[in-house]
């Protein structure tokens, strides 16, 4: 692929190191800035817009169309807030850490023109707690930034001024739900909001605040740069711009690459992560990390982009595969799964903190042997009791979601499970989760 056609990753430094302020210059960077300061906010909403970008961060929304909802002009609440979604604590998922390791200042650029787009004053980077060289690396590029003039006053000559702040994170998954980030740099518990008020009118501090993930703050710099055009036409089937894809599990190459968005499931998993290791057999995937739907061999031709991955019965989520080959129990990968997002409930809502140990607890009853078929009508109910409508916000309805693929593409599993009376990826009667036979 020619350089313009990764724009996320053209400039990664193969020593690992991160670009330096002068080195991110070198390379055309804060370029895009530049131009966005000569654009009035609602041009750059237009733009956006026009681009086709939709949130890398799972729920796959559009950009301009989010920003579009804040308030502009001097009649608008002021402080306005913008808030990078540093917390990447998906499981299966790395997409993020790669960006804030290797190219901070790509970051910081695209903070700034989210910023000059919302009428923004001030924005943090909330990052995710074990991130400690994203955060020693954000740390470096903010102090460049800053001694440069391009953060705190009037930057780059233009009437813009912005501070941006590293808030590193305690550590919660209901950090990454964008109501429960704002608790969290309140101080507060990281419990989701009622809705409405939304965010983008009533959000950190009761002001207008925008909350964007880091993949799609990095989009921006190259989508003001090059045109809405040129990113709707990086996409192969319906939706726009190239996406970070990754892999883990049994595969012979697990990692991440920039590819364009609608790439087919099947090229990601043999041209690029190399297929399954040897003796292995594909058995089905997670497309998005650990909170969508399973997908099998028979969706390896669907294009892995919001539009068509929905339309074959999952989401793209983060678009970081999660591979299940056919040695590894599927029941034991879906109580591994509903243990930790059990124990990353914040509690506030019934289904989501009681609905999710319980359906941790059937598998693990699965999982020694001791489950029953009244069990399977147990998880069912309980994926109908944690379903969208029912909970304060998406972790629960996310939580459920290969539980309830797994069921219905892995059902023969649950049933040997009870016939044998153990786990049948396992010599003995206690097995656990993910075993090898």
């Amino acid at each position: 692929m020619h350089p313009d056609q990764r724009p996320l990753t053209r400039d990664l430094r193969p020593d690992g190191e991160a670009l330096s302020l002068p080195g991110y210059e070198r390379a055309g960077g804060y370029q895009g800035i530049r131009q966005a300061l000569r654009l009035a906010p609602q041009e750059i909403i237009q733009l956006v817009t026009r681009s086709g970008l939709r949130g890398r961060g799972g729920a796959g929304f559009p950009t301009g169309q989010k920003w579009s909802f804040v308030p502009l002009g001097p009649a608008a609440p002021r402080p306005k807030y913008l808030a990078a979604n540093a917390d990447e604590m998906e499981p299966g998922t790395f997409k993020d850490r790669l960006l804030l390791e290797a190219t901070p200042h790509q970051l910081l650029e695209g903070m700034m023109i989210a910023a000059r787009a919302i009428e923004a004053e001030i924005a943090y980077v909330f990052l995710r707690g074990e991130y400690v060289l994203a955060a020693q690396r954000i740390q470096r590029a903010l102090a460049e930034a800053y001694a440069a003039g391009y953060l705190g006053g009037h930057s780059f000559g233009a009437d813009f001024s912005l501070q941006i702040y590293l808030h590193t994170s305690a550590g919660r998954y209901m950090c990454g739900e964008e109501t429960g980030l704002l608790n969290a740099l309140e101080g507060k518990r990281a419990n989701p909001r009622a809705k409405p008020p939304y965010p983008q009118t009533s959000g950190l501090f009761g002001k207008p605040t925008i909350v964007q993930n880091v993949e799609t703050l990095c989009c921006l710099p190259h989508i003001v740069n090059h045109g809405a055009e040129w990113f709707r036409s990086l996409g192969l089937a319906a939706d726009a711009g190239t996406k970070l894809y990754g892999a883990s599990g049994k595969v012979k190459r697990p990692g991440l690459w920039e590819l364009p968005m609608g790439t087919p499931l099947g090229v990601l998993l043999e041209e690029h992560a190399g297929g399954m290791r040897d003796g292995l057999k594909l058995r089905g995937l997670l497309p998005g990390g650990a909170s969508t739907d399973f997908l099998t061999p028979r969706h390896l031709d669907v294009p892995m982009d919001f539009t068509n991955v929905e339309k074959a019965g999952s989401r793209l989520g983060t678009g970081t595969m999660i591979i299940l080959d056919d040695r590894t129990c599927p029941v034991g990968m879906v109580w591994n799964l509903e243990d930790f997002f059990a124990q990353e409930s914040c509690g506030w809502c019934t289904p989501c903190w009681s609905g999710l140990r319980w359906a941790e607890r059937i598998l693990a009853a699965f999982e020694r042997g001791q489950g029953a078929e009244s069990d399977l009508e147990k998880l069912d109910w309980i994926v109908k009791f944690c379903a969208p409508g029912n909970t304060f916000c998406a972790l629960a309805p996310g939580a459920v979601e290969p539980l309830s693929s797994a069921l219905r593409y892995f059902h023969d599993d649950f049933l040997a499970h009870i016939r044998e009376r153990r786990c049948p990826y396992r010599g003995g009667s206690n097995g656990n989760a993910g075993g090898e036979s």
